[in-house]
């Protein structure tokens, strides 16, 4: 599409542009200006229909929406404001610099603007922060008949219409009913015979990471928001949740891989900015590795010898099999408690479980090691046996780390996500060099 766009562009053809944006995507469309040569993106922009620019404006990065904003009129800014849905427009005031959020503001009525600020009172992450007051709500005292028109006269500016909420006359939630209810119902029935009394809701104030969890376990399209006196608020609908668990999944990823999390796109971040986040865990990790290194060094005399010096060689895979396997099970339970599946009370049967797998995986990794060194390396048996009993001892250790480290975690209050690979790779170095210069002072003559 953007070869075409362009092509056009060069032409003047400007109504053929127009009927190629018409049958497009919303989303294709706003995807099209990250690819747009930023002298024609207004041009293009103009030519969408305002209910269509203010769909392609939400889905917008950032920096397109920014320049888009210093370009146009206020009239124009007005309107897109004027299609916008509420939540959209926070999302805007938050995520815009000040200069451009006081143009917003300027061409906001008042009656938005007051909403807009009532909303920025919220909590950052809050279900407060992300919900929509854009729904449809409905009397249980309405017939279907008269749901439907209610539907059809005010539908048109409400972000869904699928799943609507009865009220009482102080606005309190009383029910659920979805258009498929109305639609297999009779005209004259009462919306109290057919509603759903069974609400699943959250407060204002709840964490919106428990209200994508809700969205994931019961698939629903749309979540009622209720204050302290439970009087309906807002509801946050399914595109919402979706963006909030991918914002926590990134935010676990960098956790997990030690970079201070950022919600910047990559491309968009300096480097000055990568290396600030990065820099912290990395300091912390390579000082920790003083531990290692004073095990090493305080088995440097051992070292002389011609024992000694053949366990050096083995230092490198005995840490990376413990680190590996301690990433493994650490990525597993952490994502497990992401997903609800293990509880804090389930610490000793993840324990269990993961030295039941370390058992089997450290005994097949041990008995490969044995018959390769003895091959390789002289037929020193006893030299095999000291590396690979050192390996077994480690993946033991790893694997319980890599579990109880991030369970431990989360009873103090700590992110799990903090306590991943990288800090359990350098806590189960020092354990799996101690362990390997005591079995080989056992087993070797050092």
């Amino acid at each position: 599409m953007l070869e075409k766009i362009l092509e056009l562009l060069e032409a003047r053809k400007f109504a053929s542009i127009r009927e190629i944006l018409n049958d497009a995507n919303e989303v294709d469309i706003a995807a099209l200006f990250e690819e747009l040569p930023e002298e024609y993106a207004l041009r293009v922009f103009r030519l969408l229909p305002k209910e269509v620019a203010a769909d392609v404006f939400s889905y917008m990065s950032n920096d397109i929406r920014q320049n888009i904003i210093e370009a146009i009129t206020d009239q124009e800014l007005s309107g897109i404001i004027d299609e916008l849905f509420l939540d959209d427009t926070v999302d805007l005031i938050e995520e815009m610099p000040a200069t451009v959020v006081k143009k917003v503001l300027a061409n906001t009525d008042s009656k938005k603007r007051a909403l807009i600020n009532r909303f920025l009172q919220y909590k950052e992450d809050s279900a407060g922060s992300i919900m929509t007051i854009e729904f449809v709500d409905l009397k249980k005292e309405m017939t279907v008949r008269q749901a439907f028109e209610y539907i059809r006269r005010t539908g048109v500016d409400k972000e869904t219409i699928y799943t609507c909420f009865v009220t009482n006359k102080s606005r309190t939630l009383e029910g659920v009913v979805t258009v498929k209810d109305l639609l297999l119902s009779d005209d004259d029935e009462i919306i109290e015979n057919i509603m759903d009394t069974n609400i699943i809701y959250v407060s204002t104030d709840d964490d919106k990471e428990v209200v994508a969890k809700i969205f994931d376990k019961y698939s629903f399209l749309s979540l009622p928001v209720v204050d302290k006196e439970k009087r309906l608020v807002g509801i946050v609908t399914f595109d919402d949740a979706i963006d909030v668990i991918q914002d926590e999944n990134t935010e676990d990823f960098e956790k997990m891989a030690a970079i201070i999390p950022s919600d910047e796109p990559y491309l968009k971040t300096s480097p000055f900015k990568h290396a600030r986040h990065r820099l912290p865990w990395l300091l912390l990790l390579m000082i920790s590795a003083t531990f290692t290194g004073a095990i090493i060094t305080s088995f440097q005399e051992k070292f002389m010898s011609v024992a000694g010096a053949a366990l050096v060689a083995f230092i490198p895979m005995l840490m990376d099999t413990g680190g590996n396997c301690g990433s493994q099970t650490s990525t597993l339970t952490i994502r497990g408690m992401s997903l609800g599946q293990i509880q804090g009370r389930d610490v000793l049967k993840v324990w269990w479980q993961e030295i039941s797998v370390a058992v089997m995986t450290g005994a097949v990794l041990a008995i490969v090691n044995i018959v390769r060194i003895y091959l390789l390396n002289g037929r020193n048996i006893l030299l095999a046996l000291t590396v690979s009993l050192s390996l077994y001892a480690t993946v033991i250790i790893a694997q319980s780390v890599g579990c109880l480290l991030p369970i431990g975690a989360k009873k103090i209050g700590l992110d799990p996500a903090v306590t991943a690979s990288p800090l359990i790779t350098t806590i189960v170095d020092a354990c799996a060099l101690s362990i390997y210069f005591v079995i080989a002072k056992i087993i070797l003559p050092l």
